[in-house]
């Protein structure tokens, strides 16, 4: 039931009051059901952005806002333009991260996921998520996000649970999963796999140890070459896995031991002498140590070479019993007492400081270990292939098109993806193994029976999937694939994925993949791209950095649109922006602005206030009328061109600019001439387009500020319930005589200003104007009361003709657009006292000349100072001179 909106509209506050709007206007809207698609006529094109789901676990961050309030501005403004517009909510389990905070949990507690078991630990998970899962999306409701709630899905919801299995089962039928032995990123902490994409690398100070792989059967006393080969290692304790020493076939210190055996330290194990050309002649000693166990490089050489594998770790980074004399000992403890046990026995050359760049796990930030684990994977070639295709042919555009080369050169390289983790929240591995037979069964539906045998006696794999495996349904599965609901055939494929560049590879791409894979479509046309929110020195925000600006303290203390503003403004796709508390709290004067604005429109508008514009002969209208209406057609056409490129930081400028800076400071400014006259029919028309001009920009400003847009336009007449179910303004015709004409009269009353703010002449005053109008005489007696109160003129004094012939003497002379102005100076300011303030200012500016050509003129200072201390002087210097010119030139003019 369509029920009226709860903003009083009987009288106007003096000022606006965000707290007592935003939540007032967000429940009504969702109660109307603005927020869904069905609001649109049934045969309404569709327009369909899925929301990148955030975690769980996650607290409203800067990034966060500016995801929503981008995504928010696309959906509002294609609802405007009558699209069936569709944004679906949800939440991601965040495998890892829940898992994390859960354990926390239980650790408090005095307790572990190992004690209670895998049952009890689910069920806890469940209920953490209850209790916090939906903090994150209330805040988004805060930030203004008009999503269809009651669509909002969860990646482990029932639904989505279902897609997942059919998506494993369809790769897994296709060839396209496979289990096997591989090297992967281990996070001993976490106890599971991490992909590539989940480990970041940190430039960190460590150490290079060089030491003596001795030869079989030589002495060491031999030196390199003949008793041992020198090699260095950042990682001492892989050593103790290393299963051959390889060397470059052209080196000459080392092609004759090619084939030879060498012994593992400490643990005397006989390895082999290789050669292969990866190796680098000239980097170190030219001899690598191989550990296929622990090494990515190091692997892919022990499968050339059909190398074995021996794993020295156990999953806690401790050592198995591979590590001999060292098991049980901590990896690191390992390094040190290894490290200490080869100085006695005279393995160990020397040591130096080394910068690594060190694989740290993007949570919790604990150092990965390569290790080679039985793991579940997705072969990514073919995918790969097809998610090229569509980028390369045009069926999805990537903005900013310079992340095209990015998305290229990640899918053209792409290995192999380990989807399974060793965690217990998240999507189980529809996989079983028979405990009589052995086989593997791989089904949609938990079965019942071996199918080979038909025993009973099943279990399933422990492993989850990558949280990344759901994601990349997202699009498709929240709409109700596998199955073809009513949503899955009106609304996919969506339109627009938005979302950071830094998750291009981790999600983006992967849902191409998926999206063309399982539905055989693109799942979105367009990927929109935005970038980082850093602080206002361009530096990443961080609590330890203490620069962090938290989005839910900016709301409530400067209200939500001018959070929004300063957000969509200050940002392009792909680019970092930088942000400051100033710029909110300028952009919260401009929400006051619009406020204010609309609150002189509605005290002007008479009871009797009729806001059609009817028939209007728009060429019969007075010129600032012509004006305005032509300028605002062209910000229409503008702002729309802008939106509909993605371009939405230059169209909110634009409109900012057009509101404040051509409707309020002139427009509204030469209708009060109109509307504080006599003419009662003037006053109508002034009534009219002040309305009409003031309620389209609302609805342009509707989807970057939509509160403020709101509670202002409903103060307006207007016919439909709602600024957000308006329609989008189309422009009109414009006036390009009017435009230009209008720009003359703006010229000349600035240069009129500029020249009664440099002679400091009081605001109140009026002064005396001769103006020589040539060919625009009749403009100028037309419009004479715009540049009489405008310029704040003498209507008694001002003296208009086609030429002056007799010109005033000491008058300041303005030309502007062919136009000259002569402004009397004995009728503007008292002239003696102005030439005794000019040369006291003068003397001022000749000392500081003095001053600095003095110091310029010392070879010691020009010599020793740094450069940009010295540059910076000349500059004082020439701003100086130019200042002083600027004096005399004015003293001149006084006494002419």
């Amino acid at each position: 039931m369509t029920t009226k909106c709860p903003i009083d509209t009987t009288e106007m506050a003096k000022t606006y009051d965000p707290q007592a709007v935003e939540t007032l206007l967000y429940d009504w809207w969702e109660s109307q059901g603005y927020f869904k698609p069905e609001i649109a006529p049934p045969d309404a094109e569709p327009f369909v952005i899925s929301m990148p789901p955030p975690n769980v676990t996650g607290e409203l961050h800067i990034g966060h806002a500016l995801t929503t309030f981008i995504e928010d501005l696309m959906i509002r403004y294609h609802r405007m333009l009558g699209r069936a517009a569709l944004w679906v909510p949800g939440s991601d389990h965040a495998g890892i991260a829940t898992q994390l905070q859960v354990e926390r949990m239980l650790a408090s507690e005095g307790t572990s996921r190992q004690e209670i078991g895998r049952e009890e630990f689910l069920r806890r998970a469940w209920e953490w998520k209850a209790k916090y899962g939906g903090r994150i999306l209330n805040q988004l409701r805060r930030m203004g996000a008009s999503c269809d709630w009651d669509r909002e899905r969860f990646t482990l919801d029932e639904g989505l649970s279902r897609a997942v299995r059919e998506a494993f089962v369809r790769l897994y039928e296709k060839g396209l999963i496979y289990r096997g032995e591989y090297l992967i990123n281990w996070a001993p902490g976490l106890q599971t796999a991490v992909s590539d994409l989940e480990v970041e690398y940190s430039e960190e100070e460590g150490t290079l140890y060089y030491f003596k792989y001795p030869i079989a059967g030589a002495d060491l006393s031999d030196g390199p070459g003949k008793g041992y080969i020198p090699v260095a290692t950042t990682r001492p304790e892989t050593i103790l896995g290393d299963t051959a020493v390889a060397v470059h076939p052209d080196d000459e210190r080392y092609r004759h031991l090619i084939g030879k055996t060498c012994l593992v330290p400490i643990l005397n194990r006989t390895i082999p002498v290789i050669h292969d050309t990866y190796v680098s002649m000239e980097f170190g000693t030219g001899a690598l140590k191989i550990t296929p166990g622990h090494d990515p490089h190091d692997f892919e050489i022990g499968q050339r070479h059909g190398l074995p594998i021996v794993n020295v770790l156990n999953p806690d980074a401790t050592m198995n019993e591979n590590a001999g004399p060292y098991a049980g000992l901590d990896r690191y403890e390992c390094r040190q007492k290894l490290w200490a046990d080869m100085e006695a026995a005279g393995l160990t050359i020397k040591t130096e400081p080394y910068v690594m760049q060190v694989p740290r796990s993007q949570r919790g930030g604990e150092v990965v270990e390569p290790m080679v684990s039985t793991q579940w994977f997705v072969k990514m070639k073919p995918l790969a292939e097809a998610g090229l295709q569509v980028v390369r042919d045009g069926r999805i555009k990537i903005i900013p098109e310079r992340f095209t080369k990015v998305y290229y050169n990640w899918l053209e390289n792409i290995r192999d993806w380990c989807i399974s983790r060793q965690l217990w929240w998240g999507h189980r591995i529809p996989v079983w193994y028979c405990g009589d037979c052995g086989h593997m069964t791989v089904a949609r539906e938990d079965p019942t029976a071996c199918e080979k045998c038909h025993s009973p006696n099943l279990e399933q794999d422990p492993d989850v999937l990558d949280t990344w495996f759901s994601s990349g349904l997202w699009p498709f599965s929240t709409l109700g694939w596998p199955e073809e609901t009513e949503d899955y055939k009106r609304f996919y494929p969506t339109d627009v994925m938005e979302t950071g560049y830094d998750i291009l590879f981790f999600w983006v791409a992967r849902m191409i993949m998926q999206g063309l894979e399982m539905t055989g479509q693109v799942p979105f046309h367009t990927v929109y791209l935005h970038g980082l929110v850093r602080d206002a020195q361009g530096r990443k925000m961080s609590k330890t950095a203490g620069n962090v600006i938290d989005p839910l303290e900016m709301m409530d203390q400067y209200g939500t649109d001018a959070l929004r503003f300063t957000l969509l403004t200050g940002s392009t796709p792909g680019n970092d922006m930088s942000l400051s508390e100033e710029r909110i709290v300028a952009n919260r004067n401009f929400a006051n602005k619009i406020w204010n604005i609309t609150r002189f429109v509605v005290s002007n508008l008479g009871a009797a206030f009729d806001a059609g514009l009817g028939t209007w002969n728009l060429s019969a209208m007075a010129l600032p009328d012509r004006w305005i209406i032509s300028r605002h057609n062209r910000l229409i056409e503008d702002v729309t061109r802008l939106m509909d490129a993605y371009q939405f930081g230059e169209a909110g400028r634009q409109l900012y600019e057009f509101l404040w800076g051509e409707y309020a400071d002139w427009y509204i400014e030469i209708a009060k001439i109109r509307l504080y006259g006599a003419d009662a029919r003037a006053q109508a028309t002034a009534r009219r387009v002040l309305v009409y001009v003031l309620d389209r920009t609302l609805r342009l400003l509707h989807p970057f500020m939509p509160f403020v847009t709101e509670a202002a336009w409903q103060h307006l007449p207007h016919g439909d319930n709602s600024l957000m179910v308006t329609s989008w303004p189309t422009p009109g015709d414009r006036d390009e005589g009017a435009e230009a004409t209008m720009q003359l009269m703006m010229d000349i009353v600035r240069a009129i200003r500029n020249a009664r703010a440099e002679y400091n002449v009081e605001p109140v005053r009026r002064i005396v104007a001769h103006i020589a109008a040539g060919d625009r005489y009749d403009l100028f007696q037309s419009q004479q009361d715009i540049l009489v109160e405008l310029a704040r003129l003498d209507p008694e004094d001002l003296r208009l003709a086609h030429t002056l012939f007799d010109k005033p003497d000491q008058a300041l002379t303005l030309v502007v657009g062919g136009v000259e102005i002569y402004l009397p100076l004995t009728g503007m300011i008292d002239l003696d006292a102005e030439r005794a303030r000019l040369q006291k200012e003068l003397a001022q500016v000749e000392k500081g000349i003095a001053r600095s050509r003095k110091l310029l003129g010392n070879e010691e200072f020009v010599a020793k100072a740094p450069a940009q201390v010295v540059q910076k002087e000349r500059d004082k210097l020439d701003s100086l001179r130019e200042q002083a010119q600027k004096l005399r030139d004015r003293l001149e003019a006084l006494t002419a």
